[in-house]
């Protein structure tokens, strides 16, 4: 083997493992993968009773910047928090006022995530 090989079998080397140390921090939900940080999103607080909850499937969450989109544009609506998790792609929703499927589906639509079905808790 020369010199020349050897260097460039050393390069390959290299890139392959980073690409590898990337892959798992991305699929540990690490890293920036659409466009941002992993910067926790702070917890809305809402003022009154707790309603109506709802359960969100969402598909296409692949990290927790993704995460924060769909909560940051789930807490826009008022009188909802959204606790989103982008492992179980799913958001749990409390309201303090009815709101409608549609208007939950609309905001989560918006920033590029798709609902596949919504489910509501009994709140006593």
């Amino acid at each position: 083997m020369t010199m020349g090989t050897a260097l460039i079998l050393l390069v390959l080397a290299a890139i392959a493992v980073a690409a590898v140390l990337s892959a798992r921090k991305h699929l540990k939900g690490g890293g920036g993968c659409c466009g941002g940080g992993t910067e926790k999103e702070a917890r809305k607080r809402l003022d009154g009773t707790v309603i109506q909850k709802k359960t969100m499937y969402i598909t296409g969450m692949q990290c927790e910047n993704c995460q924060n989109r769909v909560t940051r544009q789930i807490n826009r609506i008022d009188g909802a928090t959204a606790k989103v998790s982008w492992k179980k792609h799913r958001a749990v929703v409390s309201m303090t006022r009815r709101v409608p499927d549609e208007e939950l589906t609309a905001a989560v639509e918006r920033v590029g995530y798709q609902v596949t079905r919504i489910t509501e808790e009994v709140v006593h």
